[in-house]
């Protein structure tokens, strides 16, 4: 008897359908036409004989059955992701395609450093980014979309492997037409925190600062949300209260040109541990921590030495 097994292809289409909610976004998503797509499931639904998806001209809907058949379909996907990553991980190391999500208060001030320097010791690495908060990126790390991912601890992503980088302090960035007391390190009680302004809800730093602070009910008292710290910054600069900053925004020139002073806080928990994470038993570790040793050193100014102990 000819058993007739689901192919990876239509087993994307149909992961790629169950992320995007849309033929059309998902189309997009795997680089082939609606059209394609929607054949390619109708087909997996032919050949085991059950129905994934109800379709309307509005609305795209899982069945029970379908659901479960997609989160199934994504970790056969992961493993079939991992069959390369075992024949990569055999070969020269920092090769071939990787995939890292990096959260957007460390991507713009950390990787023009890093970038250039992956680039000339590891010309054959190809390091796709995406930039995205901690919480979708961990998500995207568990389902296999990504996979590394650059972040600021504490936060809680889940069963992975951590290669911590540095410590990254955290600055109180006020207008210099204001004062605070004193003239070193500032003293968390001394911040004004209905004046502080935060990140939205999803951004980890937020957490940070909450946490320096001490206090859950900050959380209802901020008057102003930004989307970006350079967007924080802007509102700083024109008077509407002051922020927390990580050492490395204003290292990498954050408030060039503006007229805000900063000041480190002396506080128990004012600082953030940057790390790269990785999935659990991943063939690639020793990829990931070479790639560590290499964000460690370009964090320091330095150039990473090229070892590779696994050889």
């Amino acid at each position: 008897m000819t058993t007739y097994l689901p192919t990876l292809k239509q087993l994307q289409y149909l992961v790629a359908l169950r992320d995007a909610g849309h033929f059309g976004r998902a189309a997009d998503a795997c680089y082939v036409t609606q059209s394609t797509l929607s054949a390619g499931i109708r087909e997996l639904e032919t050949l085991i004989g059950v129905t994934l998806v109800e379709r309307t001209r509005r609305v795209v809907r899982f069945t029970p059955l379908g659901e479960r058949i997609a989160d199934k379909a994504r970790r056969v996907l992961r493993e079939a992701d991992e069959l390369g990553e075992i024949a990569r991980a055999a070969g020269r190391p920092l090769t071939g395609e990787m995939r890292m999500s990096v959260i957007p208060t460390i991507a713009p001030f950390l990787l023009p450093q890093v970038l250039p320097q992956l680039r000339r010791q590891y010309p054959e690495l190809k390091l796709f980014l995406r930039e995205e908060p901690t919480g979708p990126a961990c998500e995207a790390l568990h389902s296999g979309r990504t996979d590394c991912v650059l972040l600021a601890l504490p936060y809680a992503c889940g069963e992975v492997e951590v290669e911590p980088l540095f410590a990254d302090r955290l600055f109180v960035a006020f207008p210099e037409t204001e004062t605070l007391p004193g003239s070193g390190p500032v003293m968390a009680d001394d911040i004004d925190e209905t004046r502080l302004l935060l990140l939205e809800d999803g951004h980890c730093l937020r957490d940070h600062a909450l946490a320096v602070c001490a206090t859950s009910e900050l959380r209802g008292q901020a008057a102003m949300l930004g989307t970006s710290l350079h967007t924080i910054v802007q509102m700083v600069e024109n008077g509407l209260g002051v922020t927390m900053l990580p050492e490395m925004a204003i290292g990498a020139g954050i408030l060039r040109g503006t007229h805000i002073d900063a000041r480190p806080i002396d506080a128990e928990r004012a600082e953030r541990r940057i790390a790269l994470v990785w999935r659990k038993a991943s063939p690639r570790e020793r990829d990931y921590r070479l790639l560590a040793g290499v964000l460690r050193a370009a964090a320091r100014g330095e150039d990473a030495e090229i070892t590779d102990k696994g050889r």
